[in-house]
């Protein structure tokens, strides 16, 4: 087979089709940044292992925001928030942090809508997508559109245990912040699909090691919709576009319900949760799969040759006819041999041509 360009490689794997070769790319902590540095004398991971995607996103807000009616209490220094209030406190372990939420304390949807909620619209913050997506495409890349989150923004507004205890006592305030962050994953969503981004990429942590952390029909009745009118509105605009949605964890129970809203490749496949080859076996005909090596067994712990085995394993699997994009199902994280790491290029390159 020719070689493709990443672009054409990337589309037709995440299309169900047999590329010249599987798709690949990973990300990086600090520590391990440093580590690929030292070992290899180059600064950008992305060029030097020849990744096979990248991504645009819109440009931050121009004003700033007073916080401090939403934090009285004041923040520790070195506190940064993001644009929707949450604060990301120092923590004292590599590069972690904790978080504290502008809303844990509001009572009613009044005070909800006196929140400074970011404004996606203005022409500043989107007017160079189309610019940059052409030059990428240029280049031959095949290029995602991040929307972001739509249940960890509004529970990282609000807290986790509020807008869980909101679905019961309060859905009028649970509602209230899902929409709003719904209405700018819309605007995103559309902007991406104009700018023939090939793939719009967004998701939601809603998977815990064994189930999901909530009952399905909760996904169902609040999250299942809004996701579905994110995904019609980008592919009305874009019908090819792929939709790329990511969950940690175990979310078996709502696959089907993923596919039914326009659901085209599912990310990370964590091994130690769901089963790359089952999975492949019960939905390849209808998704593809990014990620699939573990980060939480094979990379920090594995050896080399489990290494290269597990990727041959993957590639014969879950690769099977095309289908599949390697990546590390999380970002690596410092414990991680850098001879792993090393294994992981080497055996795609080893295994990975069709």
């Amino acid at each position: 087979m020719s070689e493709m360009t990443k672009r054409e490689r990337v589309y037709t794997a995440m299309s169900r089709q047999m590329p010249d070769r599987v798709p690949k790319s990973a990300s990086f902590t600090p520590a391990i940044q440093e580590k690929f540095e030292k070992a290899t004398g180059a600064t950008d991971a992305a060029v030097y292992f020849d990744y096979d995607a990248t991504g645009v996103g819109f440009a931050g807000p121009q004003e700033a925001v007073d916080w401090s009616r939403w934090y009285p209490q004041g923040l520790p220094e070195g506190t940064g928030i993001s644009e929707y209030g949450t604060a990301h406190k120092p923590g004292s372990y590599y590069h972690f942090f904790q978080l504290d939420y502008p809303m844990k304390n509001v009572t009613s949807v009044k005070e909800m809508e006196e929140f400074p909620w970011p404004d996606y619209a203005p022409a500043y913050r989107h007017e160079h997508i189309e610019r940059q997506v052409t030059e990428l495409h240029d280049a031959g890349w095949y290029i995602q559109g991040c929307v972001g989150h739509i249940w960890e923004n509004s529970w990282q507004i609000v807290s986790m245990e509020k807008l869980m205890m909101d679905f019961l006592e309060q859905p009028d305030q649970a509602a209230y912040v899902l929409d709003r962050v719904t209405d700018n994953a819309l605007i995103m969503a559309k902007r991406f699909a104009e700018a023939d981004c090939d793939s719009l990429l967004c998701g939601d942590d809603v998977g815990m090691q064994q189930k999901l952390m909530m009952h399905p029909n909760t996904w169902r009745e609040w999250l299942k919709p809004r996701w579905a009118k994110v995904w019609k509105a980008a592919k009305e605009i874009k019908p090819d576009i792929q939709i790329w949605y990511h969950s940690d964890g175990n979310i078996e129970d709502i696959i089907p319900d993923l596919i039914e809203i326009g659901l085209d490749i599912l990310n990370p496949v964590q091994p130690e949760c769901m089963d790359p080859e089952k999975l492949k076996a019960q939905y390849g005909d209808r998704l593809a799969f990014w990620g699939c090596v573990g980060t939480q067994t094979t990379f920090p712990f594995g050896t080399p040759d489990e290494m290269r085995a597990t990727i041959k394993w993957l590639i014969e699997t879950a690769g099977k006819g095309g289908g599949l994009f390697l990546a590390p199902t999380h970002v690596l994280e410092p414990e991680v041999p850098w001879e792993n790491i090393a294994a992981y290029f080497e055996a795609i390159e080893e295994y990975g041509r069709y």
